[in-house]
């Protein structure tokens, strides 16, 4: 029944309707209020009626935002009584056609309707009221009473529903506003979930990846240190080496994170032997076969997704694997690239491993860009097999 409405909105409709009624209220009364009495009425009465339903209605008006299906009984009442008191139009009654506004532009479901249901009803009680009270073109016959009742019905509801409309107007105009912010709140909301999402992925593959690599060395360095103590420094170059690079790399989308700032530089390529050379030292041996070898520049998005693919199935290999190699395998097609990353796992691994996180952001990394990826494990083995669209052509290298 109450809508929601700041003060300075109420104040300002408040004294809206005082100044309508300050000036459509002497206007009632010096022209129309007099000289549309009842022979069985008093002059005295009728100002009374003038006044209290001058009142009622532009009482409506005050409270037509806050609370319209109220302004719209108010409203009414104050039609009632300038009826009781047999007075004709009044400049007041603007106040009625500013109710039934509010009503089409701010009213509940059940106030939109009764709004135009009183276009409907009060048009054809205006109607019979100025024919029978006011005895406004009072036909002599039956047939021209029903007549000129029929013709004022239709201009009193085109009068009371032209308002209507346009409260209607304005309230589609307001639904299609919210319609957009909403969907533009749904937009940035999704945009911020799908960034999320993808700081998670680069995280997860550099943490996991560089840790990976981190353990492997420390669990050489502890056995070199008893064995071969000249090789324990180096293992704890590498540990060193890695760690800042996961440093830096966690640095820079910690920068993203707070400042929105562009996605800086990411692995290519030219950066996949960089990444060997980690998992050698991690004590895995890729043997990387590339047949046939890109054509031409691939596109940034296919290098990078290439990079992380390999990234997560060598850490994978790393922490899951059982033999001492892992075959890597890239296909640059004109219009493709397959990869396949295949390596020896424990009987255990191979049975009860279900994948987490590195699996499905794997797979997320292949269809960010279009492509597929399958994972299979069976008999001592785990493969990954993806392919990735590249077009048709690639820019061909200058």
């Amino acid at each position: 029944m109450i809508r929601p409405l700041s003060r300075t909105s109420l104040v300002l409709d408040i004294v809206g309707a005082f100044v309508l009624f300050a000036v459509a209220m002497p206007a009632s009364l010096a022209f129309y209020a007099p000289g549309s009495l009842s022979t069985n009425a008093s002059e005295a009465v009728a100002i009374a009626a003038a006044v209290v339903a001058g009142l009622l209605q532009c009482g409506a008006v005050a409270v037509g935002r806050l609370a319209p299906g109220i302004a719209l009984g108010v409203a009414w009442l104050g039609a009632i009584v300038q009826m009781t008191a047999a007075l004709g139009p009044l400049p007041i009654n603007i106040a009625i056609l500013a109710v039934l506004y509010a009503t089409a532009a701010w009213g509940g479901t059940r106030t939109f309707w009764a709004g135009l249901g009183s276009v409907i009803v009060g048009g054809v009680v205006a109607a019979t009221y100025l024919v029978f009270v006011n005895g406004l073109l009072a036909g002599v016959s039956v047939a021209s009473t029903i007549a000129n009742i029929v013709l004022f019905s239709i201009i009193s509801i085109l009068a009371l529903g032209a308002p209507w409309l346009g409260g209607f107007g304005w309230r589609m105009l307001l639904r299609s506003r919210a319609s957009r912010e909403a969907q533009a709140l749904a937009e940035v909301s999704a945009a911020e979930e799908q960034e999320r999402v993808r700081i998670a992925r680069d995280m997860h593959d550099i943490v996991a990846h560089s840790l990976a690599v981190i353990i492997a060395q420390s669990d050489g360095a502890r056995y070199a240190a008893a064995t071969a103590p000249e090789v324990a420094p180096e293992a704890l170059g590498t540990i060193s080496q890695t760690a800042r690079a996961a440093l830096s790399d966690v640095r820079m989308l910690l920068t993203q994170l707070r400042h929105r700032q562009g996605d800086g530089p990411q692995p290519t390529l030219a950066d996949l032997e960089q990444l060997f050379a980690q998992v050698r030292q991690a004590g895995l041996e890729p043997r990387v076969t590339v047949d046939p070898v890109p054509p031409g520049e691939p596109p940034g998005a296919i290098q990078l997704a290439v990079y992380r693919i390999l990234q997560e199935a060598l850490t994978n290999a790393i922490r899951h694997g059982a033999g001492e190699t892992v075959d890597v395998r890239l296909a640059w097609l004109p219009d493709r690239v397959e990869l396949e990353v295949r390596n020896d796992v424990a009987a255990e691994v191979a049975a009860g491993a279900a994948g987490g996180h590195g699996l499905v952001g794997m797979r997320e990394r292949a269809q960010l860009v279009g492509g597929s990826l399958t994972t299979e494990r069976g008999e001592g083995e785990f493969v990954v097999r993806g392919m990735l669209p590249i077009g048709a052509s690639m820019e061909t290298i200058g």
